[in-house]
């Protein structure tokens, strides 16, 4: 059985005062014109999986304004015939907050229980930006497969920069280093395998499914060559790069210098030279084959959120979506414009329209 979100509720979230939506497992297609609200409430999904959302904000940022008297999410989770209840909150512009069938609970607890992937305009860029954005895409697929993933990523940002902080100072006592590179090194290692794992699930998904999408060759790579597995070994590398990293007043070795690289398969081209319509068909492959690696792990496949899911697609390719997604029998949210975009999904959906009305959202039943 799917894991699926059956109620959920919002309370001063961005432009939504208060909303209140009652589901079932089905997708669940969001239409309305641009500015109504669709993406805010995608957001508000992705704050019941470990992180800041996918738009990445703070949680001060998520705040009804001008009241700002913080705000409160609530939902509903049904998975293997268990339901949930799962509350998140920020008071004031604090640090969100979770709360798990009436108990405080951790991030990490809460990525036990909710497996989400989700796709957004603003990774359509993902193969010809910076490589920052790729790599965050990469752990967040890592962080879908072990919910520890973001503690060793957490852990390792944190020492790094307490090591950059020396290095732009000139210390130059090992003594200083060392018990930071032990850190990075121990977290930097749990960083890596987890990448590499979850891009091999990835890569046996992508080959066992027929799907409408193309598939993509994966591949990472490191700037100063492969970088080792072993914590061991990171942290000679570190210690090692101490008299270069002095002169570059930063740190030059690690996971955080870390590409994640692909090739349109049956092109052989680089996803960064392919069209626009061709990228965004590889990014929802990978989104998909995500899903399916998932499904096969935990025995049921994610909440998958597609945000302007249409764009880029023909309507051929927007069909071949919906159908691996219902044969999938995940529950995807997605937005659009207009309930036209989502024709094909039939009564294979249930579909909410979202409006602005004296500058708040409403959600009503289509």
């Amino acid at each position: 059985m799917a894991l699926a979100l059956t109620g959920l509720s919002l309370s001063h979230f961005r432009s939504h005062q208060r909303a209140r939506m009652v589901l079932d497992a089905r997708p669940v297609a969001l239409y309305g014109p641009n500015g109504a609200g669709k993406t805010n409430i995608l957001e508000a999904v992705s704050l019941f999986s470990p992180g800041r959302g996918l738009r990445r904000a703070s949680a001060a940022e998520m705040v009804a304004r001008p009241e700002a008297p913080g705000w409160k999410l609530a939902g509903l989770l049904e998975s293997q015939g268990r339901v949930s209840e799962i509350e998140t909150w920020s008071d004031g512009g604090a640090a969100r907050q979770v709360r798990i069938d009436g108990k405080t609970a951790s991030q990490v607890d809460l990525g036990r229980r909710v497996r989400m992937v989700w796709l957004i305009p603003s990774m359509d860029r993902l193969w010809i930006e910076g490589a920052e954005g790729r790599r965050r895409f990469l752990d967040r697929m890592a962080l879908s497969f072990d919910p520890d993933h973001a503690e060793a990523a957490l852990t390792y940002e944190k020492a790094m920069r307490e090591r950059n902080r020396l290095l732009k100072d000139q210390v130059r006592d090992a003594h200083w280093y060392g018990a930071l590179e032990a850190q990075m090194a121990q977290a930097g290692a749990r960083i890596h395998v987890g990448r590499v794992a979850a891009l091999e699930l990835v890569r046996a998904a992508q080959g066992q499914a027929e799907t409408g999408f193309p598939s993509a060759e994966l591949d990472l790579q490191h700037a100063d060559g492969d970088l080792p597995e072993s914590e061991t070994d990171l942290r000679e590398m570190l210690a090692a790069s101490r008299f270069r990293d002095l002169a570059a007043g930063r740190t030059l070795v690690g996971p955080h210098r870390a590409d994640l690289h692909a090739v349109y398969t049956a092109k052989g081209v680089p996803a960064r030279d392919c069209s626009t319509g061709e990228q965004k068909a590889l990014l929802v492959s990978l989104i998909l084959s995500n899903a399916r690696a998932l499904a096969a792990m935990i025995g049921a496949p994610p909440i998958v959120l597609l945000d302007e899911v249409s764009a880029h697609l023909d309507a051929d390719r927007r069909a071949a979506l919906y159908d691996e997604i219902c044969a999938l029998g995940a529950q995807a949210w997605m937005t659009g414009t207009g309930p036209e975009l989502f024709a094909e999904l039939g009564a294979r959906a249930q579909v909410l329209e979202v409006v602005e009305a004296g500058g708040l959202s409403e959600v009503r039943v289509s």
